[in-house]
């Protein structure tokens, strides 16, 4: 059994108050929860308005796929017009 963990941080341009950043973050998580099948949620920087920090887990029985749903879900989220990726790490277990 291998279990990939990603954390990424995130910039959010422009967001004015902590009910904008969720109004934004949230329908990102349920979409990457859908769309990839995997665990995530806000991890870190949850105070911070323009920062965000989330966290994201695969298990898979094949290492491969486990790095792959992780590069998917990384270039997902580099396609987001209103969120910036500012740096994520890579962990597969």
């Amino acid at each position: 059994m291998f279990v990939g963990t990603v954390v990424i941080d995130l910039y959010l341009p422009g967001i004015t108050s902590l009910k904008e950043k969720r109004r934004r973050l949230k329908p990102l998580l349920s979409k990457l929860q859908s769309r990839f099948n995997i665990s995530v949620a806000e991890v870190d920087y949850n105070d911070k308005l323009q920062m965000a920090q989330i966290g994201a887990a695969v298990v898979s029985n094949d290492k491969r796929f486990a790095d792959q749903v992780i590069a998917k879900l990384v270039d997902a989220i580099r396609g987001e017009p209103e969120i910036n990726l500012a740096d994520y790490r890579v962990e597969i277990l």
